[in-house]
């Protein structure tokens, strides 16, 4: 069974995450990802870019994924507003 962990470690190997915070129970996981490789992006050019990533494992091991993708400057908005 995938783990957070495990997942996490899919994701490091393909962007060069600022922050990255993954949860889940093997087969639904949530993900928090920081990088500025998503600067200028829209929110599906965001995702299209984890999904090209993670690649076959979308379909074999991974049920859902729900993410949040930030740039570090919206990572830092998110902080000081709350």
């Amino acid at each position: 069974m995938l783990t957070p962990e495990t997942l996490r470690g899919y994701i490091e190997a393909g962007l060069a995450c600022d922050e990255l915070e993954v949860s889940g129970d093997g087969h639904h996981f949530e993900a928090r990802i920081v990088c500025r490789a998503f600067e200028g992006k829209r929110l599906i050019a965001r995702h299209q870019m984890v999904y090209a990533v993670l690649g076959d494992r979308m379909r074999q091991e991974i049920h859902a994924l729900s993410m949040k993708t930030l740039t570090p400057a919206e990572a830092a908005e998110n902080r000081s507003s709350n």
